[in-house]
Order: C-alpha cells, then sequence, then structure tokens
C-alpha cells in the first residue's frame, strides 16, 4: 500500500511504539500540525543522518498538545506507529508551508519467538547499566518490541540506529543488536575489571563509575 504523507523531517531516528515529545515553532510545521491535530490524522519523521534525508522514517500519530502558546508554537506528544520507506518527495503542495511523501509500507515483523535470545540481550543491556550506575535509565521493554524499546539504549550512532530501522524481522533486529553488544565486550570488562579495582582501594571506595563521567 501506498499515500501521501506530510512529513516534518528530523535528526533522529524514532522506532515504532516510541514517544516523542515536540515542541513545534517553524511556522511550515505550526501549519502541519494544527491540520494534523484537526483532522485526526498523522505525519512522518524522515529521519535526517548528515544532514540528508534518508528513504526511512516513522508514521507519527499526536497523542496530546501538552500546551499551546499566543504566538502558534506547542508542545505536543506523539507516538510511532510504524515504519515507512519514501519513493517520492513532493517538495512543493498548494497552499501549504510544508512538504509531504509519497510512502510504502514495508512488511515488518514485530514479534519473535526466540526467547533465549532476548533474555541474552536484556540481561547485557542490564549489566551495563548497573556499571554505568544509570540502573534507573533502563528502558521500560515491550514484550513484542523489544528492539525497538531498547534501540536507543545500546550505545548505537545515530546511523547504526538507522540501520535497525531498515531491518523488518524482530529476530534480525535482535541479532543485529547482539552483534553490537559482543563488539563492546571488551569495553563492558574494561568497567567491571575498572570497579573491581577501585572497590578494592580503600582511598577511592565512595568513587562510583558515574563520577567518572563515561558518559561525557
Amino acid at each position: 500500500m501506498t499515500n501521501f504523507i506530510p512529513i516534518f523531517p528530523l535528526d533522529v531516528v524514532v522506532y515504532p511504539g516510541e514517544r516523542l515529545n515536540l515542541h513545534i515553532f517553524e511556522e511550515r510545521y505550526k501549519q502541519l500540525l494544527k491540520e494534523c491535530i484537526a483532522e485526526q490524522k498523522p505525519f512522518g519523521i524522515p529521519s535526517v543522518i548528515d544532514k540528508k534525508m534518508g528513504d526511512l522514517g516513522t508514521i507519527m500519530e499526536v497523542e496530546e498538545v501538552v500546551k499551546e502558546y499566543e504566538n502558534g508554537e506547542m508542545d505536543i506528544r506523539t507516538r510511532g506507529t510504524k515504519v515507512f520507506r519514501v519513493l517520492e518527495t513532493v517538495r512543493s503542495i498548494p497552499e501549504k508551508l510544508y512538504s509531504g511523501a509519497i510512502v510504502a509500507y514495508p512488511e515488518n515483523k514485530l514479534s519473535h519467538q526466540d526467547s533465549k535470545l532476548s533474555t541474552l540481550i536484556l540481561d547485557a543491556v542490564k549489566r551495563l547499566y548497573s556499571l554505568l550506575n544509570v540502573d534507573s535509565k533502563f528502558p521500560n521493554v515491550q514484550s513484542e518490541m523489544i528492539s525497538y524499546s531498547i534501540g536507543h539504549f545500546v550505545g548505537f550512532t545515530v546511523q547504526e540506529e538507522y540501520e535497525l530501522l531498515g531491518i523488518f524481522d524482530e529476530l534480525q533486529r535482535l541479532e543485529y543488536i547482539r552483534r553490537h553488544l559482543t563488539r563492546m565486550q571488551p569495553v563492558i570488562k574494561e568497567l567491571e575489571d575498572m570497579k573491581a579495582r577501585v572497590q578494592l582501594n580503600g582511598h577511592f571506595r565512595d568513587l562510583s563509575i558515574d563520577d567518572l563521567n563515561l558518559d561525557k
């Protein structure tokens, strides 16, 4: 199936099921969102990578208008629903400030049967978060879309997040994440060894991994 959608290109990757808060301030996107809200229709966020709009993006639904400003700006909450592929970009639409696209929706297998692989991956990510003392930031995992639930939380680059968006089978997405975590094993092992040394050294007994600013 193909259809036309209004688009809001952003330099982010959004996954199905993900919630995204947006502050709308540009005139073209104020017009776009006002129409989507009034007509209860979705819009698309194609991912912009290295200042170039990619062929893949995610359909978004407006869940809530949190605040409207006097100048027409808005704070909104949105949620991703499904992945689309851009077939043609429509840059000029009569009486519209925004652009659109003709898109198709690739068949996407969201569920999986390999519970062992899921458990292995989740345990590895939890282990990493524990080492970094950021357990509270571990994502709320949706049982049928594990890859999308943790795609932003495994240390991917934006390009790798985009590559994950282009995989349309949950088991293959999990394998992609597993390979990434395997490559990270030396880093995780080094963190574990460092934490063990810190705990043994009386002078640094109160020093935490978080204090080392490893995520900066």
